[in-house]
């Protein structure tokens, strides 16, 4: 980040972060939110590569890990097959962080044996393989988590009840995870659709679902929370069981 010429960054970045890079650096904003995107992907393409040809050292800044969900590996692959070298610093994906804040263990003995990132966007045209990969995964003692949920919740939603999935199991919605503007939304899961459109939460919303989810100290609240503070003194552990 001291030393990049170009920095094309996320509409997640927080000022934090951006402040790190240097103040002689070109900033071009590629964000990208629901019904509004600055740029496609192939114009993302198209930029890093440009700057990459001319010669400058390029930072792609992504707001989490570039690999899940994050089309980090399509922008690796486009400037790899032009013979430009790119050297990829890992992010924590939401999943990982958003979890272990609220106190959820995407894994657990007893209660959870694997989890499985979905996403909840698909390609253009591609909503019926969406809706069948959903279905393949619905395990009991699986957790679920799903990205880029929030406008397609109540299919999903859907989708599980048809597969089986017990409508009383825990779910949570959590908007803006781990920033001071945090809202979470617990709710069994048949509940889930209708309090996330109760408190009106909006994207970026990543949704857990699963037995690990009760395990959480904000499930016995069971209603919105909005989390502040988390630029200030860390919050204590809190042990369960």
């Amino acid at each position: 980040m001291r030393t990049a010429d170009v920095v094309l960054y996320d509409r997640l970045i927080s000022t934090e972060i951006l402040r790190l890079v240097h103040p002689g650096a070109r900033m071009v904003y590629v964000g990208k939110q629901a019904g509004l995107h600055t740029r496609t992907q192939e114009e993302i393409h198209s930029l890093l590569c440009q700057f990459a040809s001319e010669g400058s050292t390029v930072l792609r800044l992504k707001g989490g890990d570039p690999f899940i969900f994050g089309r980090g590996g399509e922008e690796a692959q486009y400037l790899q097959q032009r013979g430009i070298r790119v050297y990829t610093v890992p992010g924590i994906t939401a999943a990982s962080g958003i979890s272990a804040s609220l106190g959820i263990p995407l894994t657990h003995r007893g209660l959870s044996t694997s989890v499985r990132f979905l996403t909840g966007h698909s390609r253009e045209g591609g909503e019926e393989a969406l809706d069948a990969s959903t279905m393949a995964l619905v395990d009991a003692n699986t957790t679920l988590v799903v990205y880029m949920g929030l406008s397609t919740l109540p299919r999903l939603v859907g989708g599980l009840r048809e597969a089986d999935l017990p409508m009383d199991t825990p779910a949570v919605a959590v908007e803006r995870g781990t920033t001071p503007e945090e809202r979470t939304v617990f709710a069994p899961l048949e509940q889930l659709a209708d309090s996330v459109a109760e408190a009106k939460l909006q994207s970026p919303t990543l949704i857990i679902i699963g037995q690990v989810v009760a395990m959480a100290p904000g499930w016995d609240l069971g209603r919105t929370q909005v989390t502040e503070g988390l630029q200030g003194t860390p919050m204590p552990l809190q042990q369960v069981g």
